[in-house]
């Protein structure tokens, strides 16, 4: 019988450890991902040909282990690049609407030096200075210049204003357009990369088929969850947390059908009034550090050295997470995985 071959581990030095780089612009960021996804493309094209005996089971969930690990922080860093992308265009059109005003006040303040302009070439001011000529008194056409005068600078000083303010907006506005079309590009680079994302996803659910079936390798709910209430907003994003326990996983997903792993700690936070970003790394950034003793349900658990995975604690040593394709939401002891830290929302 044909079977997929395992293939060797590929090099995951393309994978960039966030908590031991230096910072980086966004749009370097964006470039980063979007260099270890190629590099992942190389891995989905590059397997091994050479015929090897049937792999056991042990054998099959290490190397379904292994290829998550590189796939799920290309598709955390893609939520990143999502949300910047929305960001920064609601920034650029926030800036665009305030420059629309002034836009409109620089565009007739000009409309009417150039009225002023059109009159003098017809020869409209040389009546009007044949007329102070003929003025009564010399002082009447002294102060006759010297209103015209006046009225010519309060206009060009009303016009510079305006244009002036209107440039500083644009000058701010123009760093921010190219930072979203770099985003945007990115977002088109990483769509086009959609399809080989998702086949590595189909590989990984054929191999998981191998070993369980139809069957899903244990019960999802092992134990009470949560194992007690804590009130307040923790205690509503926990009950939603578990309540999800069962609903697949989808890549890039924040419910209410399917979740990823942070896209599930988004959803339930939300019911307890928390914002989180759709980014295991940011959550942990955007949550205070609790130690492991201090655990209490609804505090995060952060996995592995480039945070690209993110659980919930329920309590009684569970957590409750979305792992990975083809595996639904479920409870997992906290201990399985490398953690990394603890985050408590709110």
């Amino acid at each position: 019988m044909a079977h997929h071959a395992l293939r060797p581990p590929s090099d995951r030095s393309a994978l960039a450890d966030p908590t031991t780089a230096a910072p980086r612009p966004r749009s370097s960021r964006v470039t980063t991902a979007l260099a270890a996804l190629a590099a992942f493309a190389v891995v989905l094209t590059g397997g091994a040909t050479a015929a090897h005996a049937e792999p056991t089971v042990a054998e099959i969930e290490r190397q379904i282990d292994e290829d998550w690990n590189e796939l799920e922080p290309i598709i955390e860093r893609h939520n990143a690049t999502r949300q910047d992308l929305a960001a920064k265009r609601r920034q650029a059109d926030a800036l665009a609407a305030r420059i629309a005003p002034l836009q409109q006040q620089v565009d007739q303040a000009m409309a009417k030096v150039s009225a002023l302009a059109v009159r003098a070439y017809k020869g409209e001011n040389v009546s009007t200075i044949n007329a102070m000529l003929g003025s009564e008194s010399p002082s009447e056409v002294v102060v006759q210049l010297e209103l015209l005068d006046r009225f010519a600078q309060t206009q060009q000083q009303d016009v510079r204003q305006v244009a002036d303010l209107r440039d500083r907006l644009a000058a701010t506005k123009a760093p921010l357009d190219e930072m979203v079309a770099q985003l945007g590009r990115a977002e088109a680079q990483l769509a086009a990369k959609k399809k080989q994302i998702n086949a590595e996803i189909d590989r990984l659910q054929k191999l998981r088929l191998r070993v369980y079936g139809t069957g899903g390798g244990g019960p999802l709910r092992p134990a009470p969850c949560p194992a007690g209430y804590p009130g307040g907003a923790a205690g509503a994003a926990v009950k939603f947390a578990c309540a999800q326990i069962g609903k697949p996983y989808v890549w890039g997903a924040e419910g209410p059908n399917s979740y990823d792993c942070s896209g599930l700690m988004l959803a339930a936070w939300a019911k307890g009034g928390v914002s989180l970003p759709h980014n295991a790394a940011q959550q942990r950034r955007a949550t205070a550090t609790v130690g492991r003793g201090e655990l209490r349900p609804g505090d995060l658990v952060f996995y592995y050295s480039d945070l690209h995975h993110v659980g919930m604690y329920v309590g009684g040593g569970w957590v409750v997470h979305a792992s990975r394709a083809g595996v639904p939401v479920r409870m997992k002891k906290v201990d399985d995985g490398p953690i990394h830290s603890y985050g408590r929302p709110g």
